[in-house]
């Protein structure tokens, strides 16, 4: 597909500039928009069960946000080193950035030292097609450095800076993700509890996810570099899904995190227990063969995200629910409004 059909027109103003919690509302308080076979549905996130069935499946992803975002020297001035993905013994790809509002790329070179603190960290090559993203070698332990200089990846639209607590789900448990896997934020106690009330039951998957700061630049999607993610589906999932369809209940997705990890495990055609990388380009013309439905955040104009649901829901579809979602005011970014896609009815099994 082209870049041009990720485009959208979203007015000034509607980036959520801080958590909930510090504009007056409950972590569950935010907006939800609803799309399905019938038009879009303004709702609250509190409501999410209205439009969930007994014997739905949430799928949702453990991964804990990492305070990925480090401060460092270049020869060439003060700059952030935004953390992206592990690869190897205290080697990870990283954005090398200007500052929380201005990207790069930076003037970096292979061989070129960047301090961070007493540690160092040199450029070892530029990631294939993507000029913004480095791998990096450091001579000191990464996690360490995160402890002790890091905070959570942020942009330019945020307000300021907030701890990392604010940056983890209610099912955070494995750190490793570079930025939240925010789909899982405005869930609490209380909406887990109504939900497994109604019978909709819960299974987890593990993606630790990427920068999400890169838009489609390249004028065809297909042409645009693409960032493997370690995942992990387990045994115990894939035996939730399989009940799921036997029932006729739905899989809806937490987030595109975990539609990554689920149609990476059923690469094959079958979905199994898999772990590694995700390497499958979703976009029209790839058939989404493991999730009914997503509920996720909205994405920026000419993020790779959109392709994904479009492959899901269809362009149409998603582009009328986009229009709903500028007219009525909803809040981009993680911490924002939310918005449940359920593109297609599933009848009860048979028998």
């Amino acid at each position: 597909m082209k870049r041009e059909e990720l485009g959208f027109h979203r007015p000034a103003g509607l980036e959520a500039r801080s958590p909930p919690e510090r504009r007056g509302l409950g972590r569950d308080a935010v907006r939800l928009l609803v799309s399905d076979p019938e038009g879009d549905h303004h709702a609250e996130f509190g409501e999410l069960g209205r439009f969930l069935r007994p014997g739905d499946l949430l799928v949702v992803n453990r991964s804990a946000t990492l305070a990925a975002s480090l401060p460092a020297r270049a020869p060439f001035g003060e700059i952030r080193l935004n953390l992206s993905t592990r690869y190897g013994e205290r080697l990870w790809l990283a954005e090398p950035r200007w500052d929380a509002a201005r990207p790069g790329p930076l003037p970096v070179h292979e061989g070129m030292s960047l301090a961070i603190g007493p540690a160092s960290a040199v450029a070892v090559a530029p990631f294939p097609g993507q000029p913004r993203l480095w791998f990096f070698r450091f001579d000191r332990d990464p996690e360490e450095l995160m402890r002790r200089f890091g905070a959570p990846i942020r942009y330019g639209y945020a307000d300021g800076e907030f701890p990392l607590l604010e940056y983890q789900t209610i099912f955070a448990r494995s750190p490793g993700s570079a930025e939240m896997p925010s789909a899982g934020r405005p869930f609490t106690e209380r909406i887990l509890a109504s939900l497994a009330q109604r019978g909709v039951s819960t299974a987890v998957i593990l993606l630790h996810s990427a920068v999400s700061s890169l838009e489609v630049e390249a004028s065809e999607f297909d042409q645009e570099a693409l960032l493997p993610e370690p995942f992990e589906v387990g045994q115990g999932t894939v035996r939730a899904i399989e009940r799921t369809r036997r029932s006729g209940g739905r899989v809806v997705a937490v987030g595109t995190t975990v539609v990554r990890a689920l149609e990476a495990a059923a690469g094959s055609g079958t979905l199994r227990p898999t772990q590694g990388f995700t390497r499958r380009r979703l976009q029209p013309g790839v058939p989404i063969r493991v999730v009914d439905g997503l509920l996720t955040g909205f994405h920026d104009p000419f993020a790779s995200h959109l392709a994904l649901l479009f492959a899901l829901a269809g362009a149409s579809r998603v582009r009328a629910a986009y229009r709903a979602a500028v007219n009525g005011g909803y809040l981009w970014h993680e911490f924002g409004d939310s918005h449940l896609l359920l593109p297609q009815v599933r009848r009860a099994a048979a028998g």
